[in-house]
C-alpha cells in the first residue's frame, strides 16, 4: 500500500464532508421567517457579526503576515541555510494554516447568522422542527472545520512528506489565529452580555432580549464571533497541532498513515452521526446531541478496528487512539454532571443562591475546583495508558502512543463541533424569537433548546481543553524529537528537575496562564465598562426609549462599533505576552529552561481552564434553572444572586478558560519551531 493512500482517502472523505454541509446549509437556508422583524433583526445580528470579522481580520493579517517574514528570516535563520527556498516555503505554510482556520470560521459565520432566524421560525412549528434546523446548522460547521482540517493537513503531508516542520508551521499559523480569534471573540461577545445583563435585567428588570436594551443586538452578535467563529478557530487548530505532532514522531517509525486513516474515519464517523441526532416533540434535546455523540463513537471504533484488521496496522496503535477517545468521554460526562441544569451541581449552587449572591459565587467555584479533577484524571491516564500500551513496540512508539491518545480524543471532533456550534445558534434563535413577539410557547421551545446548547457548549470547552493538554503532551514529545535531531542527543538524558535553568522555565510556564486570564477578563471589565455607560446615555437621552414607545430604537450599531474597537485593542496584548515569553525564557535559559516551561505552562493552563470553563457553566445554568421557576422564579432573591454569578462566570467560560488551551498550544508550538534558535541564543542554556 502507497504511503500517499490514505492521506488521498482523508481528502475524498473531506469533500464528502463539504457536500453534506453544503446539502444541510441548502435545507436550513430555504426554511421559511417567521416575519419581518425576525428579517429585520436577523440581518442585524449577521451584519454586526461579518462586520466585527472584517475588521479582526484586517487587524490579524498584519499579525500574520510580519509573523511570516520572521520565519522566513530566522526558521532557520537564513545566514546558516544554504537555500532560502524551505525558509519561504515555511512562511507561505504558516499563511495557509491561518488562511485555513480563518476560512472555516467565516463559514461557521455565514451558517450560524443564517441558522438563527430559521431556527426561531421554525419553533412555531415545535421541538422537532427547530432543533433539526438549528443542529443542521452547527453540523455545517462542524463538517467544514475538520474537513478544512483534513485537507490541509493532508495537502502539506503530500506535498512534503519527509519533513514535518511545514506541517508545524501549518499548526502555528492555524494556532496564531485562533489564540487571537477566541480571545478577541470572547472579551466582544461577554462585554455585550455583562453591559446588556446589568442595565437590562439588574438596572431596569426587563426581559433578557428585549428591543429597547441598545446592547441587546452586539450581545447576540457576540455569540457568533465567540463561540461560532472562535470556537471554530480553536477546534480548528487543536486537531491540526495533534496531527502534526503524531506525524513528527511517526515519521522514523513508517506509520504515518495511521494517523490520516484515524482521522478520515472520525470524520466519516460523524457524517454519519449527525443524520441520527433528532429529537421527537416532548423528547429531551440534550439526549438527542448525546445520541449523536455516542452513535459517532461507535461507529468510529468499527470503522477504526475494521481498517486495522484489513490494512494490517498494529492493534496496539488503534488502541492508545481508543484510549484518548474513552478520556474525551470521560471529560464530556464530567463536564455535563456539573454544568448540567438537570444535575445536582448546578441545582445545588441555585439552591444556595437563596442565601445571597456571595454563596453564588463561593459554591460555583468550589465546585470548578471539584469538576476540574476527573478531567485532569482523564488526561493523565490517557497519556498514561497510551504510553504504556505502545510501550512494548518500543519507546519512541510510546511516545508515539501519547500522540495518537490526542489523535483519538479528537477524531469525532466533527460531531463535537456541530454540537457546540449548535449551541449559540439556539442561544441566538432564543433572543430572537423574544425580539420579534413569537410568543411564549416559542420562547419556551428555544428555552429548552437553549438549556440543552449551554451543556453541549460546556461540554465543548471540556473536551477541547482535554484535547489541548493531550495534545500538548503530544508537543512536549515532539519538542524533544526535534531537539535530539539538532543537538544530535537526547535532551532527556540532561533534563533535570533541579537545574535552576529548568526551575525557572517551570515557574513562568505556571505564571504565563493566570497573567494571560487575568489580562483578558480585564479587557472584558474595561470594555463592559465603557458599554454599560453608552447604555445609559442612550436611555437618558432618546426619548420614550426606556417606556418602550412604538417606533423607538436604540442605536444598536453604535454599541456594536464600540465592543468592537474595544474587543480589538484588548485582544492583541494578551497574545503577544504569552509569545515574548516564551521566546523570553528560551533565549534566557535555552532548550531545558523551555522544557520545564511547557511543563509548567499545561499544568497550570490545564487546571486553570477546566476551572474556568466548568465554574462559568455552572452559573450560568444555575441562572436559567431558578429562571425556570425554581426558588422564586424571575425576580426573586435567587434570580438576582445568579445574575451576578453569571455576569462573574461569563468571562471566566467564554474568555479566559477557551482561549487558555490555545494558547498552551501556541507556545508549544513556538518553542519546537524555535528550538534550534534556542540551542544555538540563549543566554545560560
Amino acid at each position: 500500500m502507497s504511503w500517499a493512500f490514505w492521506p488521498i482517502v482523508a481528502i475524498v472523505v473531506s469533500f464528502g464532508a463539504f457536500a453534506v454541509g453544503f446539502y444541510f446549509y441548502q435545507y436550513v437556508k430555504k426554511l421559511p421567517s417567521a416575519n419581518q422583524d425576525i428579517d429585520r433583526f436577523g440581518t442585524l445580528i449577521r451584519e454586526g457579526s461579518m462586520a466585527f470579522l472584517k475588521t479582526e481580520t484586517r487587524v490579524l493579517s498584519v499579525f500574520v503576515f510580519v509573523t511570516a517574514i520572521l520565519i522566513v528570516l530566522f526558521v532557520p535563520p537564513i545566514w546558516q541555510t544554504s537555500s532560502i527556498t524551505g525558509n519561504i516555503l515555511m512562511g507561505i505554510c504558516y499563511v495557509f494554516g491561518a488562511v485555513f482556520s480563518g476560512m472555516a470560521g467565516l463559514v461557521g459565520m455565514q451558517v450560524a447568522t443564517v441558522a438563527n432566524v430559521k431556527t426561531a421560525s421554525a419553533a412555531q412549528r415545535g421541538l422537532t422542527h427547530a432543533y433539526r434546523a438549528g443542529f443542521r446548522g452547527g453540523a455545517v460547521m462542524g463538517l467544514a472545520i475538520v474537513g478544512s482540517c483534513l485537507l490541509g493537513s493532508s495537502i502539506i503531508y503530500l506535498v512534503f512528506p519527509n519533513n514535518p516542520s511545514f506541517l508545524l508551521a501549518f499548526s502555528f499559523g492555524a494556532s496564531s489565529l485562533a489564540l487571537f480569534a477566541k480571545a478577541g471573540g470572547g472579551i466582544f461577545t461577554k462585554t455585550a452580555d455583562i453591559a446588556a445583563d446589568l442595565t437590562g435585567k439588574m438596572e431596569l428588570g426587563i426581559p433578557e432580549d428585549d428591543p429597547r436594551n441598545p446592547a441587546v443586538i452586539a450581545d447576540n452578535v457576540g455569540d457568533n464571533v465567540g463561540d461560532v467563529a472562535g470556537m471554530g478557530a480553536d477546534l480548528f487548530d487543536s486537531n491540526v497541532a495533534a496531527i502534526a505532532a503524531a506525524l513528527i514522531l511517526a515519521l522514523d517509525l513508517n506509520q504515518a498513515p495511521f494517523i490520516f486513516m484515524a482521522s478520515a474515519m472520525g470524520l466519516l464517523a460523524s457524517i454519519i452521526g449527525v443524520f441520527f441526532s433528532n429529537v421527537k416533540e416532548g423528547g429531551s434535546p440534550g439526549k438527542a446531541l448525546n445520541r449523536g455523540t455516542y452513535i459517532t463513537t461507535g461507529v468510529f471504533l468499527i470503522l477504526t478496528l475494521a481498517c486495522s484488521f484489513i490494512f494490517q496496522f498494529e492493534l496496539r496503535l488503534w488502541g492508545a487512539a481508543m484510549i484518548g477517545l474513552l478520556a474525551g468521554t470521560i471529560i464530556g460526562i464530567s463536564s455535563e454532571y456539573f454544568t448540567s441544569d438537570e444535575g445536582k451541581r448546578v441545582q445545588a449552587v441555585a439552591r444556595i443562591s437563596q442565601q445571597g449572591p456571595a454563596f453564588t459565587i463561593l459554591s460555583g467555584f468550589s465546585y470548578g475546583l471539584l469538576s476540574s479533577f476527573p478531567s485532569l484524571i482523564g488526561i493523565a491516564g490517557a497519556a498514561l495508558g497510551a504510553y504504556k500500551i505502545c510501550e512494548p513496540l518500543g519507546t519512541e512508539y510510546a511516545l508515539y502512543g501519547i500522540a495518537l491518545s490526542a489523535v483519538g480524543m479528537l477524531s469525532i471532533i466533527g460531531m463535537i463541533t456541530a454540537n457546540d456550534a449548535y449551541g449559540p445558534i439556539v442561544d441566538n434563535a432564543r433572543g430572537l424569537s423574544e425580539m420579534s413577539g413569537l410568543g411564549e410557547e416559542v420562547v419556551r421551545v428555544t428555552d429548552e433548546l437553549d438549556a440543552a446548547g449551554n451543556t453541549a457548549k460546556a461540554i465543548t470547552k471540556g473536551f477541547s481543553i482535554g484535547a489541548a493538554g493531550l495534545t500538548v503532551i503530544a508537543l512536549l514529545a515532539a519538542y524533544r524529537e526535534t531537539l535530539t535531531n539538532i543537538l544530535g542527543a537526547d535532551i532527556i538524558t540532561g533534563f533535570d528537575i533541579l537545574d535552576p535553568l529548568v526551575f525557572f522555565g517551570m515557574l513562568v510556564g505556571v505564571g504565563v496562564p493566570a497573567v494571560f486570564s487575568a489580562m483578558l477578563m480585564m479587557g472584558v471589565n474595561r470594555n463592559a465598562d465603557r458599554l454599560v455607560g453608552e447604555i445609559h446615555r442612550q436611555f437618558k437621552e432618546i426619548p420614550g426609549l426606556k417606556e418602550g414607545k412604538p417606533g423607538v430604537e436604540p442605536d444598536y450599531n453604535r454599541c456594536i462599533d464600540m465592543a468592537t474597537v474595544g474587543a480589538l485593542k484588548e485582544l492583541l496584548p494578551a497574545g503577544l505576552m504569552a509569545i515574548g515569553a516564551t521566546l523570553l525564557v528560551g533565549f534566557i535559559g535555552g532548550v531545558y529552561a523551555i522544557a520545564g516551561y511547557l511543563a509548567g505552562n499545561i499544568m497550570s493552563g490545564v487546571l486553570l481552564a477546566l476551572l474556568m470553563s466548568n465554574a462559568g457553566g455552572m452559573w450560568d445554568n444555575a441562572k436559567k434553572y431558578v429562571e425556570a421557576g425554581h426558588f422564586g422564579g424571575k425576580g426573586s432573591t435567587a434570580h438576582k444572586a445568579t445574575i451576578i454569578g453569571d455576569t462573574v462566570g461569563d468571562p471566566f467560560k467564554d474568555t479566559a478558560g477557551p482561549s487558555i488551551n490555545t494558547q498552551i498550544t501556541v507556545v508549544s508550538l513556538i518553542s519546537s519551531l524555535a528550538a534550534g534558535l534556542f540551542a544555538a541564543f540563549s543566554l545560560f542554556g
